[in-house]
């Protein structure tokens, strides 16, 4: 099987699983387990942050840092097919109390003086907004890169109103590798961060909440509070840290691949390869005769797994333990299909 369904299938390299089992270890809960730490104090040296604070999951990362932000019945806004509103299964209202209202669709493409024209200030009977959400790469938005600029405009609106910025940069590290913006610099515009160790890095587990050391000693609190105390949890933290040390550079080679399967389905209709920037490839089957599930169990069963994620939108990601071949595998079955349909 080429398992195109999601970067989150990748398994840890024999030299990561070394790293694993050579970790140093104590109680995390605590604060005692050294390869955490370090680990933490690594992440939030590279965004140019106070600190930051190790979890198990993407969700819980955001879903602190929210928390960390906005107050019971306050507000958070982010755009309409954001992570943190359409995939956490509404943690910020069920979790943190926390009031959510979007901005239309347009992926990577933020229209800053519309995000600016929602913001409302204290005062009754309007809540107030306290936070912006935004996403990099841009899930939905097919693994778009915001552009910088566009988040110096949303930092100076964000700023001046004195409402929180967030980001949700699960994918980070794809914005870095395809634009070369410096992680610091994309930390500077930020107040808070969650960062994914699990997605194209290749880790088994984990995320991180970067922030100011004030907030982090908050979002511990947090953490405990919703279940994410750990233990021994430098077994884990020397996966993410090998995954820094030798993962991120290589994710070019992921969207090089990426771009190749996009070339190669784009004159059936369903892409647009400029597009595709980073390592997701979205399949928009809105003119083909193929639904999206269709689309999918016909791939499967001839070896090559993507997902469903809209009924008209498949999606394939190039990662880690996908090489040329399976590229070549995928478009092959790929555009049989297409082509058929």
């Amino acid at each position: 099987m080429v398992d195109l369904r999601s970067d989150t299938v990748t398994r840890p390299t024999a030299a990561m699983r070394e790293a694993m089992a050579a970790a140093e270890v104590g109680d995390d809960v605590f604060g005692d387990d050294p390869t955490v730490n370090a680990l933490e104090a690594h992440v939030a040296t590279m965004f140019g942050h106070e600190a930051a604070l190790f979890a198990p999951t993407g969700t819980m990362a955001n879903q602190i840092a929210l928390q960390l932000l906005v107050r019971p019945g306050e507000e958070l806004l982010a755009g309409a097919d954001a992570h943190v509103v359409n995939y956490e299964i509404g943690a910020a209202a069920a979790l943190g109390g926390i009031s959510t209202r979007t901005w239309p669709s347009r992926g990577a493409a933020l229209d800053v003086d519309e995000i600016a024209a929602m913001i409302r200030p204290d005062g009754f009977p309007p809540v107030p907004t306290r936070a912006v959400a935004v996403e990099q790469t841009h899930n939905l938005g097919g693994g778009g890169v915001v552009p910088l600029a566009a988040l110096h405009r949303l930092r100076e609106v964000t700023s001046a109103a004195g409402v929180a910025l967030h980001c949700d940069g699960a994918r980070i590290w794809h914005a870095h590798v395809a634009d070369g913006v410096p992680l610091f610099t994309y930390g500077q515009l930020f107040d808070t961060l969650s960062v994914c160790l699990s997605k194209a890095l290749g880790a088994p587990v984990g995320s991180l909440i970067v922030g100011s050391a004030e907030r982090i000693a908050r979002a511990r609190v947090i953490r405990k509070r919703l279940g994410g105390g750990m233990r021994q949890t430098g077994i884990l933290a020397a996966a993410g840290r090998y995954a820094l040390d030798h993962h991120v550079g290589r994710l070019a080679e992921d969207h090089a691949r990426a771009r190749r399967l996009a070339e190669a389905l784009e004159p059936y209709g369903v892409v647009e390869a400029a597009a595709v920037r980073t390592n997701l490839v979205p399949i928009d089957l809105t003119k083909s005769r193929l639904d999206a599930p269709a689309l999918v169990a016909r791939a499967a069963e001839r070896g090559v797994l993507i997902t469903v994620m809209l009924p008209r939108l498949a999606r394939a990601i190039p990662h880690l333990d996908v090489d040329d071949a399976g590229v070549d595998r995928a478009i092959s079955v790929l555009t049989d299909l297409l082509r058929a349909a």
